[in-house]
């Protein structure tokens, strides 16, 4: 029933060549089939086939037998079992030497299957573009991986294509050697095999663990997952899956808020605020908070505290969002922003933040507390001879919040509970002032009667004169510097008030 042949190449390699009779089709993908389905007619290889992949090779007008026909059974349960029979994981795991297999074979009456082409149901893309559970696991392919490995068991005398991306390459194999497969072929094929088979079922598991396959990394050519419960931390309502840099913003506008009691809105960009404000309203907070920087919030992430309503939802519709987080949404605010596809809506809930914040370094890793500080006037020392007014505190513990969340070197510069604009990630405290004042101006704002936020101490004076010059006169820090007198001392000398709070907020 086999035929083989030696055949000496240049390179003095021994390669076993084993002429094919007869393939079973059965894929999820059909891109680039018809190639190579025409291709095993040129050579009459004899195609079995299942359900829409036997539509489609016959409405290619190529010879095709259905599975069933082989089987004498048919798909049952709505296709969960096709290929699930002896006489086709027969005809794929029998040894071609084995003289007791072959017996059987022709007592079974079932033939050598010498090919076999699979594509696995979508399960990671499934999970990638938010399916639901049942959605999901109705992608877990069964009889695919089986096939799979059997195949790639039996290499010795089977070549298996396990995936789209191999249609070519087979092509390639059986027109260089006219319908035959060589050892090498074979052997190269089934490493393949086991290692798709392997990251199919590692996904699986990830995702059964609660780990999520995401799209990519922080850019398009990295790998990445979530390894947690996302579920216990929002229900996405609307929109495409969740990227690792969503999922990034996502934290931070998170635990930023949460330093905020009253009604709050904050537009978040790679992971630092460009807006936020707290107003009595969430209308009037989101418009504030979208003041700070119309331009950097397109494309941003933004967050609030309190339910989107439709009025809210309405003014929203207007910018491009990747995702929108809200304890909940009314039913009108729904409807309007559903309206665009992949736009992200989450609705949070409350959950426990692991106290531990862990990084890669090196070849390991470090660990360190969260920093779950947060400033109250009761760490404050008065360090200038004038005191901040009420109004002034709650601008600086406003600021000091928003500054303890952005990266640093940062600046953060508040008026009446908005954020003005920031400095952000800058090596020079100085940069990062001059950075944000310029920000604010660009967007049209009065810096009289603003203050400032810095995450570490001052070494020199230099950033309090230059605050000062634009009309900035309280303004909040760690303190800590052996020169924290030079800026004090400046501060007396031109009316201004000054705190220190005793906690540094560095954050990389």
């Amino acid at each position: 029933m086999s035929t083989f042949a030696l055949i000496i190449f240049p390179n003095f390699n021994l390669d076993i060549l084993k002429r094919a009779r007869t393939a079973l089709v059965s894929v999820f993908s059909k891109e680039g089939l018809d190639e190579l389905v025409r291709t095993l007619r040129e050579y009459d290889i004899e195609i079995f086939s299942t359900g829409g992949t036997h539509s489609y090779i016959e409405n290619l007008g190529i010879p095709v037998k259905k599975v069933e026909d082989l089987t004498s059974y048919p798909s049952i349960l709505g296709g969960r079992v096709k290929t699930l029979h002896p006489k086709v994981f027969g005809g794929i795991l029998a040894r071609r030497e084995e003289e007791n297999d072959l017996g059987e074979l022709s007592d079974f009456q079932i033939p050598e299957i010498d090919i076999v082409v699979v594509d696995l149901y979508p399960f990671e893309e499934t999970v990638a573009a938010g399916g639901s559970d049942s959605e999901i696991i109705e992608k877990i392919d069964i009889g695919g991986v089986s096939l799979i490995r059997a195949a790639a068991k039996n290499h010795k005398d089977v070549l298996i294509v396990p995936d789209r991306a191999s249609y070519a390459q087979t092509v390639a194999i059986l027109k260089a050697k006219k319908g035959a497969t060589g050892l090498e072929d074979r052997t190269e094929m089934a490493k393949r095999a086991f290692s798709i088979t392997s990251q199919y079922d590692k996904a699986i598991h990830d995702w059964m663990s609660g780990e999520v396959s995401l799209r990519y990394g922080e850019n398009p050519h990295q790998k990445a997952r979530f390894v947690g419960n996302l579920d216990e931390a929002f229900t996405q309502l609307h929109g495409k899956a969740l990227s690792y840099n969503n999922l990034l913003d996502i934290d931070a506008a998170w635990w930023m808020l949460k330093e905020f009691h009253q009604t709050t809105f904050a537009v978040i960009k790679h992971n630092n605020a460009c807006g936020l404000a707290s107003r009595p309203t969430i209308e009037e907070a989101w418009d504030a908070a979208l003041q700070a920087d119309p331009v950097s919030a397109f494309g941003g992430i933004l967050a609030t505290n309190r339910e989107v309503d439709a009025k809210t939802a309405s003014k929203i519709q207007d910018l491009f969002f990747e995702v929108l987080l809200a304890p909940s949404f009314s039913p009108e605010a729904l409807e309007i922003l559903k309206t665009k596809k992949n736009r992200v809506l989450l609705q949070t809930k409350e959950f426990e933040r692991t106290n531990k914040h862990i990084r890669s370094v090196l070849n390991g890793y470090l660990e360190q507390d969260y920093d779950s500080h947060t400033d109250s006037a009761e760490d404050f020392t008065y360090a200038t001879e004038m005191k901040p007014d009420a109004q002034e505190i709650e601008d600086l513990l406003f600021a000091s919040k928003i500054c303890k969340h952005t990266k640093s070197n940062t600046i953060v510069l508040v008026k009446d509970k908005q954020l003005l604009a920031s400095g952000t990630g800058q090596t020079s405290r100085v940069d990062a002032l001059r950075q944000a004042i310029a920000k604010a101006k660009e967007f049209g704002f009065d810096l009289k009667g603003a203050v400032m936020a810095s995450d570490a101490f001052f070494p020199f004076p230099d950033c309090v004169e230059i605050a000062h010059n634009e009309g900035i006169n309280a303004i909040i820090q760690p303190g800590g510097s052996i020169k924290d007198n030079l800026s004090i001392d400046y501060c007396n000398l031109n009316g201004m008030r000054m705190v220190l709070t005793g906690y540094r907020h560095f954050k990389h």
